[in-house]
């Protein structure tokens, strides 16, 4: 291993405390292996306490020990293989393994690399998205908040774009303005004679449009209840955290989830993902769900909810949404600038959510947005592993 001394000592001690907590096992069982033994010789003692066979994909994990193994602890060192761990990471969640569900090796590589991480500047940082989305995702979905400090993600500024929005159409009007005083300034005198017979109908004609400007009152009216409809306040959008997933019992490609949302008793929610997780990935997750949706049946089982997930362009890749750790069930996602109450329930005819969900995606970095404003928790933003994805 590229180390020496204390700093290896305390790296392989972050290694079986986390391998620990994947395996539910005490590592206080495993303190006295950590000074004499390397990495792999500790994973295959604390696979073997746990009961559990060696994966199949035992030369994978293997592999990813290797890397941990060599990577270097020197923060300045460590550029090259961070950038090999950033491209491995661009088109999948985890390291290895099925869906969303983290293996042994992502424990590991996550163990190894934290300190590297955390050293590292912010700009440097921005330089590796898939990596930082990747230990975001892991420390949550391993609950490992207690054993390596938290990575913060680097939330994107949108309060310029908004504000270059808003002062767009002054600086249009102004030069539209300029423009206009310009080509009537412009004008020959010649042009301006002629035109002295026909003075007395332009004023008439003046006074014709300025009467008609009251009647373009009904289209600005009309386009502001358009913005309300299309507003994400009127969804009411929280966190929720699956208790228990199953199989539809009448569609293979649905799954049926009990989510607790901070009420009285958990909702039922039926949603397609079963080509992409199985219930087990899904059991004790954190997920982002709309809870005014009109109340029915998918195939004969009872929806309360819709699960927001991000998708790629062809839908090859679809996971949840995932709330940052310290977002409790039943807290409501809240968008900066963006007031107002949501429906009692969304009404399926006026298509709300159809006009909405066009304007849900994730940035560049995975942040959750509606026209690139953050889904905020009181923890932070809400985030996938899949960038600039849609959203629904």
């Amino acid at each position: 291993m590229a180390t020496n001394g204390t700093s290896d000592l305390k790296r392989k001690q972050g290694i079986v405390s986390s391998l620990c907590k994947h395996f539910s096992l005490d590592p206080k069982a495993f303190s006295s292996q950590v000074p004499g033994n390397d990495i792999k010789t500790l994973y295959t003692n604390i696979l073997k306490s746990s009961g559990k066979e060696s994966p199949q994909n035992n030369d994978e994990v293997m592999k990813w020990i290797a890397f941990a193994d060599s990577f270097p602890s020197d923060s300045k060192a460590c550029h090259g293989g961070l950038n090999e761990l950033n491209t491995d990471l661009a088109k999948k969640s985890v390291l290895l393994g099925n869906g969303f569900t983290p293996s042994e090796a992502d424990v590991i590589v996550f163990s190894v690399i934290h300190s590297s991480m955390i050293a590292l500047s912010t700009p440097e940082k921005d330089k590796l998205p898939h990596v930082m989305r990747w230990m975001d995702y892991i420390q949550n979905s391993e609950d490992l908040g207690a054993l390596f400090e938290k990575i913060l993600l680097e939330k994107p500024v949108f309060e310029p774009q908004i504000a270059k929005a808003a002062a767009k159409p002054e600086v249009t009007s102004s030069a539209k303005g300029t423009v206009q005083n310009t080509k009537i300034a412009d004008k020959p005198d010649t042009e301006k004679n002629a035109k002295k017979s026909d003075s007395a109908d332009a004023k008439k004609k003046a006074k014709g449009d300025k009467e008609a400007v009251p009647e373009k009152k009904a289209p600005e009216k009309e386009a502001s209840d358009k913005d309300k409809e299309l507003s994400v306040s009127l969804l009411n959008i929280q966190i929720g955290l699956i208790r228990k997933a199953w199989k539809h019992p009448s569609a293979d490609s649905l799954l049926v989830e009990e989510i607790d949302v901070g009420e009285a008793k958990v909702r039922q929610v039926v949603s397609g993902l079963a080509k992409y997780c199985s219930p087990e990935d899904l059991t004790n997750r954190r997920v982002v769900l709309i809870t005014n949706v009109k109340p029915g049946k998918l195939r004969d089982v009872m929806s309360e909810g819709l699960v927001l997930c991000a998708s790629n362009e062809d839908h090859t890749k679809v996971e949840p949404l995932l709330p940052p750790e310290g977002a409790k069930p039943g807290e409501c996602i809240s968008f900066s600038g963006i007031d107002g109450k949501p429906e009692d329930v969304l009404n399926p005819k006026k298509k709300q959510l159809e006009k909405i969900t066009p304007n849900l995606f994730t940035d560049e970095k995975g942040v959750a947005t509606f026209k690139g404003i953050p889904f905020m928790t009181s923890a932070g933003p809400c985030t996938s592993s899949i960038p600039k994805a849609s959203i629904k």
